[in-house]
């Protein structure tokens, strides 16, 4: 049966472009997954993964160029392939940032979108929707874009507005791993402890810090599991 998992190992994806690239996360997956590309692309509005770029890339045909994902300097059908993953909720304008990515890309071309979702998760991956969804708070107080994330129909339901064919769809998760591995406990409490430093200060600092600390026990009780994505490949007309 056809899947977007299996159409993206399948692809030969030419030139990429993958938007809000961060340190170039979802790039290693491209990397790991897709069948051929001539080069990748990442872009995002921060400097801050150029540097984990030119470590992580070196020698493969993959680079980093700041720009803003809404306003984008890249000609029209410029390329055969365009992603973005678990940034649809970081973007404080959507509507712009999907419109540019689809002008970019070729027709007949592969748009591809990969992102969590907070409904139908178990326990232990709830714990990861939950953090996340503290981790969006805090930074919503410090002024940064970061919303919750969407339902998984809500997904589904951007990616259909595309006017995309061929869609195809993928549930991706593991839950094979240890939940209450220490080592994962420990860098769970280390990232939490720094958020919890960073609320000082802050709007709804009370609030922000009971949570924090909520989540905490969350971890070391409950346990953790990355939460569900869905990966979502569709066709430009």
């Amino acid at each position: 049966m056809d899947s977007a998992e299996n159409l993206l190992k399948a692809l030969n994806a030419g030139r990429v472009l993958d938007v809000a690239t961060g340190n170039g996360n979802f790039i290693h997956a491209l990397l790991e997954n897709l069948k051929s590309f001539d080069e990748i692309i990442g872009i995002d509005a921060s400097e801050k993964g150029a540097a984990s770029f030119e470590q992580a890339f070196a020698g493969k045909a993959v680079r980093f160029v700041r720009m803003d994902a809404a306003k984008m300097d890249f000609p029209d059908a410029s390329f055969d392939t365009v992603c973005i993953s678990n940034s649809l909720h970081h973007m404080p304008d959507l509507e712009p940032v999907l419109a540019e990515m689809k002008r970019v890309l070729k027709p007949g071309g592969h748009f591809i979108v990969a992102e969590m979702y907070r409904d139908n998760q178990a326990e232990t991956q709830m714990t990861h929707v939950l953090m996340h969804h503290w981790w969006a708070a805090v930074d919503t107080a410090m002024g940064i874009a970061h919303k919750e994330t969407y339902t998984r129909q809500q997904i589904l339901d951007i990616v259909g507005g595309l006017g995309l064919t061929g869609i195809l769809v993928d549930d991706t998760g593991d839950l094979n791993e240890d939940p209450k591995d220490p080592k994962t406990v420990k860098f769970l409490a280390d990232r939490l402890d720094e958020y919890l430093l960073r609320i000082k200060g802050l709007p709804g600092e009370a609030a922000l810090h009971e949570r924090g600390l909520g989540l905490r026990q969350r971890v070391e009780e409950v346990g953790f599991h990355s939460a569900m994505s869905l990966l979502v490949i569709g066709e430009k007309l």
